[in-house]
């Protein structure tokens, strides 16, 4: 739901879980990267808002391992601001493996169950959910909140609302892996309850209808907007994304080129959305501006590319 004209925003944190992204190559051979929703979120933020006057912070826990180390050093490379991050000595970095098809669809192998992300605001810690109060805008997804354990989770949300009562706003994609939620209604009441407190919304059709069950796109419109959800972007994909505020018409979105890898389009769909609308750009020229980032990411091999 969106409170009035919305406030223009520069001080932006994501929050949610950074990993090892392990990259086959038909050789055999493997790359390493660092990846994750929500990271690569903040990483293509962070790329756009060079020069400008907005910084972005990531906020998770980590290890105190050598990849974990290497993820904190990969984020500063992109002046991602690190200040809130927990750093946990009994806990790692969680990995994942993309696999991808011909068309470029790509499939995980997760190795996560006891990443250091899982115990993010929980004790002992020092990182708090008073970190929020820092920032004009607070990004978080589905997965941010799927890892976490069920109590922290409703007190995020709680303190979610308690920032947006304080004039924060709230940007929420909720990106769905079944398998990190304890059961699918779960998923269904999480959501649910995020979407009475976000400001700018930025799911998947795709998403949307696995965890709702959803017949159709009209469906999934139709009960975000009985949600109360009339701000952000709806993606589809090669379609492009549909309007949430219904402000515009006729607008059509050319398809990518080039279609090497899908991982991340969603996620830098967002960054060039919501960087867009930070700097002041209308809904038409905010739309645009994510789907040609996404656009652009979806040619090459693995989440993070150089823009």
């Amino acid at each position: 739901m969106i409170r009035g004209s919305m406030k223009p925003f520069s001080k932006i944190a994501c929050i949610g879980e950074v990993m090892i992204e392990i990259l086959g190559h038909p050789s055999g051979e493997a790359r390493l990267n660092v990846a994750g929703d929500s990271y690569n979120t903040a990483v293509y933020l962070a790329q756009l808002a060079r020069g400008s006057d907005c910084t972005v912070s990531y906020v998770t826990a980590l290890g105190q391992d050598t990849f974990s180390q290497r993820a904190l050093h990969e984020m500063q490379l992109f002046g991602i601001g690190t200040d809130h991050i927990e750093r946990r000595c009994d806990s790692n970095i969680g990995l994942y493996a993309i696999d991808t098809d011909a068309a470029g669809e790509r499939s995980f192998t997760y190795w996560r169950s006891e990443s250091a992300a899982r115990t993010l605001f929980s004790a002992p810690g020092k990182v708090t959910l008073d970190v929020l109060a820092q920032f004009d805008m607070v990004y978080l997804s589905g997965i941010s909140l799927a890892i976490l354990p069920a109590s922290v989770r409703t007190a995020l949300i709680d303190a979610l609302a308690a920032y947006r009562r304080s004039g924060g706003l709230v940007a929420y994609d909720s990106n769905h892996r079944p398998r990190l939620w304890e059961d699918a209604q779960t998923a269904i009441d999480v959501n649910n309850a995020m979407w009475g407190v976000t400001d700018i919304a930025v799911p998947s059709v795709d998403d949307e209808m696995a965890i709702h069950g959803d017949a159709s796109e009209a469906a999934v419109l139709a009960r975000l907007k009985a949600s109360g959800v009339t701000d952000g972007a709806l993606k589809r994909g090669m379609a492009g994304p549909y309007d949430l505020t219904r402000s515009t018409s006729g607008l059509t979105f050319a398809p990518a080129t080039r279609v090497v890898d899908t991982t991340a389009a969603g996620d830098s769909f967002n960054a060039g959305y919501l960087f867009a609308r930070a700097s002041g750009a209308d809904q038409a020229t905010a739309l645009q501006a994510g789907h040609e980032l996404a656009s652009r990411v979806i040619g090459h091999k693995g989440a993070i590319i150089k823009i």
